[in-house]
């Protein structure tokens, strides 16, 4: 039986897919969120303070919309990969973050919480610039990814540091997540990623705090 090969039409159509289906549609995990292992991690909101829930809920929404601009970096990316080793790499970074999704939704429903009103403006931004490096050469897309997952590291401490020590089921998502960043990052290296100039790092740092502050009012 023939196959018949996608067009860039067929391409074009699986990514609007893709993009209904993490803004839309409820996000599945493959892993057990970290919230209900360890000590002093059962109870969902209701051991926090009222102010200190609204804090955890907000930043708890900034990190979904961080995945959710992960999400379609790493789709960008691998559209416009060359190597199929590098497009599987990104391919496969986007599957495990969709478990950091499917967490934070779950926990910003568990603390009253809402998902960004600003996420398709993410996406979309963020498609195109996954798209852009990765059009830029493998090398390049690998070391943009390396450099992403290294901020969002810092980021992601900056949460540990933020959260309220109360909520114990925020901070292990948000450690777990920190750890998979990790791994993400030194496998991008390991494929050959590139040093970025200092300017394209800077600019990155300034996208992401926009994102940041925006997400965590709207």
């Amino acid at each position: 039986m023939s196959t018949r090969s996608l067009k860039p039409i067929d391409h074009l159509l699986g990514e609007i897919g893709k993009a209904i289906n993490v803004l839309g549609a409820p996000a599945q995990a493959a892993r057990a969120s970290p919230a209900s292992r360890g000590p002093g991690t059962s109870g969902g909101a209701l051991v926090l303070e009222e102010a200190d829930r609204r804090r955890s809920a907000r930043l708890m929404r900034v990190n979904h919309a961080g995945e959710v601009a992960a999400q379609a970096l790493y789709r960008g990316q691998a559209l416009t990969a060359r190597n199929a080793e590098a497009a599987t790499a990104m391919s496969r970074s986007a599957a495990e973050e969709i478990d950091h999704l499917a967490w934070c939704e779950e926990r910003i429903a568990e603390l009253g919480g809402r998902v960004s009103l600003l996420n398709p403006l993410w996406y979309a931004g963020s498609f195109a610039i996954g798209s852009l490096a990765g059009a830029l050469g493998d090398r390049t897309s690998l070391g943009f990814l390396s450099e992403t997952e290294r901020q969002v590291e810092a980021h992601l401490q900056n949460h540990l540091e933020r959260l309220p020590a109360a909520d114990r089921r925020s901070r292990a998502i948000v450690e777990q997540m920190q750890h998979d960043e990790a791994e993400h990052g030194a496998k991008a290296q390991t494929l050959g990623a590139a040093a970025l100039p200092g300017w394209v790092k800077a600019a990155m740092r300034l996208t992401s705090r926009l994102m940041t502050r925006g997400s965590y009012w709207l």
